[in-house]
């Protein structure tokens, strides 16, 4: 069992910068690939980034430049660093593992709880 704890949302402007962090409690966490999604009101849940144990990313083309997956494995969590937010970027966001990095919810693990990040215009 591997529990996750998201931190770090907020209220930001169009153009700031956020990072959110998730700490795992759990023995095995190097060994899981992590990944960050997001669900907007009345919207489904949508993949935003990944990474794998050997800390190779993927991001989607949505985030892309702008938002940077990492991890450090010597304190249990995974980062993502924001940048250049945009009102579109509001949603709860959620961390999650897996086995290995997948863009999809499926293979997911475990998941937190979510942290709210809203971007005012």
């Amino acid at each position: 069992q591997v529990q996750l704890v998201e931190s770090g949302g907020g209220l930001v402007q169009t153009g700031g910068s956020l990072r959110l962090s998730c700490a795992a409690a759990g023995r095995f966490f190097r060994s899981y690939a992590m990944g960050w999604f997001r669900q907007a009101p009345g919207k489904e849940r949508e993949f935003v980034a990944t990474i794998s144990s050997g800390s190779r990313t993927y991001d989607a083309d949505s985030v892309k430049d702008r938002f940077t997956i990492s991890r450090d494995n010597a304190k249990n969590t995974v980062y993502l660093q924001m940048n250049s937010l945009k009102p579109e970027d509001t949603a709860v966001y959620y961390c999650a593992c897996a086995a290995d990095p997948r863009t999809t919810m499926r293979g997911y693990l475990y998941w937190g709880q979510g942290t709210q990040v809203t971007v005012s215009s």
